[in-house]
């Protein structure tokens, strides 16, 4: 799941689109590169979050996964994209 969209489905920010960054049993960390940034991700339960199957950013997904430096404006501008 790591680098695929999801949209969350319950809390104050319900309906937010996010981006996986990282797994880690039950939870998920999630950023969308503006008020939850790289550097302090959202931990979620995966039960409260929606994966959008569709429309993964290959390039940013790759980066995650190899654990290149990853940009909030390179997250702002792929969900950005996505809501298009």
């Amino acid at each position: 799941m790591t680098g695929m969209f999801a949209v969350s489905k319950a809390g104050h920010d319900k309906g937010r689109m996010y981006i996986i960054m990282k797994e880690e049993g039950e939870y998920v960390y999630l950023a969308d590169g503006k008020t939850r940034t790289i550097e302090n991700p959202k931990k979620k339960k995966k039960k409260h979050i929606q994966p959008v199957k569709t429309g993964i950013d290959e390039a940013l997904a790759e980066k995650i996964r190899s654990e290149q430096t990853i940009y909030n404006e390179e997250i702002k501008f792929a969900i950005k994209i996505r809501a298009k």
